[in-house]
């Protein structure tokens, strides 16, 4: 079997990107041959694979020349190839041959704040024509898989292959790791990641005496917002809050290491991979308890916070790190190896061989 895999997203800094570069290579593995469609510059890793044939495309996803000018060329080799495989939900127009999708959260309709009227009618747009056209879909939680099955109405099978810890976490390099007195949050500044949610307590818990620092992975000129009580707000926290600017996945693994205690405050995801790396790295972790991380992180030694309480997430932060030298957290065995991508791939991969 042929399988096209549609890599173009395969070194953005998300879910989609670290789903996609760890399967890609459990899936060259495997006896089937591949067509990579993406950048031939960051694919030049697998181009020494006996079954795998590099196309370079540099059409970008969700994007008009994607739906209608996508070429002659590449769609002739993709229509030779027994499927097509997105680990998003953009499908290029002209492919004739079966479609398998990821759709990892259907977070748009769900929460439309988030984007403009005409936004969320585009993003539905290519909801609907993934839901149409994918004989398969897979996504990465429980949660996720009921909301698809809510908004998509149709009988195509929804099939959850949870996403996992990155290899080089499993390295065991920042095991002995010393902590440092300081609060790490990894996200962006949109709605759904909380982050005002959690400057409120922060601030509130240092009034209050708590010493630790807020330490936010990312550049300071990512996080724009047209809130500008917010920006004021996070203005005036000074020195008491702080940027890092790029991380490497290294330097990320480091600073989930020393923190005292990862805080996720989201409203929403369909999966999220910080709090999971954070405990690999025997670091605290402080949830909100919004469905899908009651589900993936109930069985784990994490604490839950009231969603969108910023008084509840403050007496936490105070209960987590009133001691002055940090505890670390070791996971159970069965813990340590319940996601991992090999499971995943694997799944996946059976999927995409059966008839």
């Amino acid at each position: 079997m042929t399988i096209t895999v549609d890599c173009r997203a395969i070194e953005e800094g998300s879910g989609i990107g670290v789903y996609l570069r760890e399967c890609l290579p459990i899936f060259l593995d495997s006896e089937n041959r591949f067509l990579l469609i993406g950048s031939g510059e960051k694919l030049a890793v697998f181009a020494g694979c006996k079954n795998a044939e590099i196309i370079d495309c540099r059409i970008k996803p969700f994007s008009v020349r994607e739906i209608l000018f996508f070429g002659s060329g590449i769609l002739t080799k993709i229509n030779k190839t027994n499927l097509y495989y997105s680990p998003y939900f953009n499908i290029p127009g002209g492919i004739t041959v079966p479609v398998y999708t990821t759709i990892h959260d259907i977070i748009f309709p769900d929460m439309p704040e988030l984007t403009s009227t005409a936004g969320l009618a585009i993003r539905m747009w290519f909801y609907r024509r993934a839901f149409k056209r994918s004989k398969k879909i897979f996504t990465v939680s429980e949660f996720s898989k009921s909301r698809i099955n809510f908004f998509s109405r149709t009988k195509v099978p929804v099939i959850v292959t949870h996403s996992a810890v990155r290899r080089h976490f499993l390295e065991g390099l920042y095991s002995s790791v010393l902590k440092k007195h300081f609060i790490l949050f990894v996200g962006n500044i949109k709605k759904h990641k909380g982050l005002n949610i959690l400057l409120d307590a922060f601030l509130a818990a240092r009034n209050e005496g708590l010493r630790h620092k807020l330490v936010i992975a990312g550049n300071r000129n990512n996080f724009r917002s047209k809130d500008k009580a917010f920006l004021k707000k996070l203005d005036s926290a000074g020195t008491e809050v702080e940027f890092t600017g790029y991380l490497s996945n290294k330097a990320l693994h480091g600073l989930l290491a020393e923190t005292s205690l990862l805080v996720q405050p989201s409203l929403y995801e369909g999966f999220c991979l910080p709090p999971l790396e954070a405990m690999t790295a025997g670091t605290k972790v402080l949830l909100s308890d919004i469905p899908v991380f009651r589900e993936i992180y109930g069985d784990f030694p994490v604490t839950f916070f009231r969603a969108g309480d910023s008084g509840d997430l403050k007496e936490k932060l105070f209960s987590l790190l009133r001691d002055q030298k940090p505890q670390s957290v070791s996971l159970p065995g069965n813990l340590a190896e319940k996601y991992s991508f090999e499971k995943t791939a694997g799944i996946i991969l059976k999927e995409l061989e059966k008839p």
